[in-house]
């Protein structure tokens, strides 16, 4: 007979509701067992979800400072009294030192511009086929007149003109696709279609287009007489301090130590005071806001591994990160500093509490600020400072994972790892406490059954023998 069988006919004999019998048997005899997985279930939910909070919030913290400290608003900034003319920005990585200097911009830095004579017929009527040959130097050039040009060292470019683009639009995309540095667009009016041709900026960047075979219709140059030249090439002037040079761009970057120019306008006989302007109020509200971060993570690392009710109480990764962020205020970020100098939190005012959690000192902060703005300013330096020095618990605290690279996972990836493991053998445990529990529960229900077919059997040779006696019973 069926299991299914025998536990739906249980009791039939005994009276007995066996089923329900055999059900707190089993039950009471794995309790214990299912009691334990699920409180190392309970265990390391908490300590994988506490260890990935850990994790990001440390991540997070320094990714943060980092993306601050990089983005150069805690630098010190190059300022213009005219951006209008000048516009002075800090280059990337520069360590910028106080600046004072006049800029005085007699000439922008232009390219060649030239236009064919109108076609009639538009872009799209036939010219013919044949080469057109760019070369590239410097010109001269007089009332819209290419009177005089010297070929530069860049060797001419070639372009096909056939029946593919042998249409005004044909070469002006074919002169595109060149990339040789010079590009061509079509400008249509009431008179027809021009060619219109435009360089780089720089004086050598001037050029000529020469046709051959039936395309000298769209010569540029000298003794081109269907073209005119609107704009003519030519450098940039910059007088610093009243002593001019020129540059091909009007992008100027070294002229000034640290400082890129960006040349608005002309404005020849005015002078531009470059300057400089420290960050004061940007790196005291960067303090603030750095040990407002570093308490939310102190505390978060703190409850973590509290000997009594934290999760991570026994992980040694989460404790060697709550000693470390308490190390940091004391930690040297300037190891060249002299001595006597702020180079370390403790030293700008940044106080440890009795609880481990940090305050401003404001006073203290403004001080500094005041004494020492280049010693500050280097501590929030972009990969530097506090910057290298959070970075590198950063790095500790969330390790390396072995599957994203060689070697053992280490920090909380080994911590997180280690509690996926264990996790997985508690789900191995709990399927073999099921299966010992069914069979269990299948032994006992046949013990039962084979119980209950007795106690019927023996009610029914009961019933017989009653039955008998009473028939004696009768007769007398």
């Amino acid at each position: 007979m069926a299991i299914e069988s025998i536990a739906k006919t249980l009791g039939t004999g005994s009276g007995i509701d066996i089923s329900a019998l055999v059900g707190q048997l089993v039950d009471a005899s794995f309790a214990n067992r299912n009691a334990a997985i699920t409180a190392r279930q309970e265990t390391l939910t908490a300590q994988i979800s506490k260890a990935g909070e850990l994790k990001s919030g440390i991540s997070d913290f320094a990714t943060a400072l980092a993306q601050l400290t990089a983005g150069g608003t805690l630098a010190t900034q190059p300022t213009s009294s005219n951006p209008g003319i000048v516009k002075a920005t800090r280059m990337a990585g520069a360590s910028l030192a106080q600046v004072s200097a006049s800029v005085e911009v007699r000439q922008l830095a232009q390219g060649q511009v030239a236009s064919t004579n109108a076609f009639a017929n538009g872009a799209s009527a036939p010219v013919a086929t044949g080469t057109l040959t760019l070369g590239f130097g410097t010109a001269t050039v007089a009332n819209g007149a290419m009177t005089g040009f010297t070929a530069g060292p860049a060797a001419p470019v070639t372009i096909t003109i056939d029946s593919s683009n042998n249409t005004l639009q044909g070469v002006a995309d074919a002169i595109n696709a060149a990339k040789a540095g010079v590009t061509a667009s079509i400008i249509t009016d009431g008179s027809g279609a021009r060619l219109v041709l435009k360089g780089n900026t720089g004086a050598s960047q001037a050029f000529e287009l020469t046709g051959s075979a039936g395309l000298e219709s769209l010569n540029i140059g000298r003794a081109a007489t269907g073209s005119t030249i609107n704009v003519a090439a030519q450098n940039a002037l910059v007088a610093l301090d009243g002593v001019e040079v020129g540059y091909p761009v009007n992008t100027i970057s070294g002229l000034i130590p640290g400082v890129r120019l960006e040349l608005a306008s002309a404005a020849p006989g005015t002078r531009v005071s470059i300057g400089t302007a420290r960050p004061t109020a940007e790196i005291q509200d960067a303090v603030t806001n750095f040990v407002d971060a570093y308490n939310q993570v102190y505390k978060l690392a703190k409850d973590a591994v509290d000997p009594v009710s934290g999760p991570l109480r026994g992980d040694p990764a989460a404790k060697d990160l709550l000693r470390q962020l308490k190390g940091l205020t004391l930690t040297k970020l300037l190891p060249t500093a002299p001595t006597g100098t702020p180079a370390a939190l403790a030293d700008i005012g940044v106080a440890t509490q009795r609880d481990g959690t940090l305050r401003v000192d404001t006073a203290r902060l403004s001080k500094v600020l005041n004494d020492y703005p280049d010693q500050l300013e280097a501590m929030f330096a972009a990969g530097a400072g506090i910057t290298a020095a959070l970075g590198k618990i950063s790095d500790s605290a969330t390790g390396k994972t072995s599957a994203l690279g060689s070697g053992e996972a280490t920090g909380l990836a080994a911590s997180l790892l280690n509690y996926g493991k264990a996790q997985s053998k508690v789900a191995l445990d709990k399927e073999d406490v099921l299966a010992d529990t069914e069979r269990v529960r299948t032994r006992m229900t046949q013990q039962f059954a084979a119980m209950d077919a007795r106690v019927a059997a023996y009610k029914s040779t009961q019933g017989f023998l009653q039955q008998q006696i009473d028939a004696w019973n009768a007769r007398d």
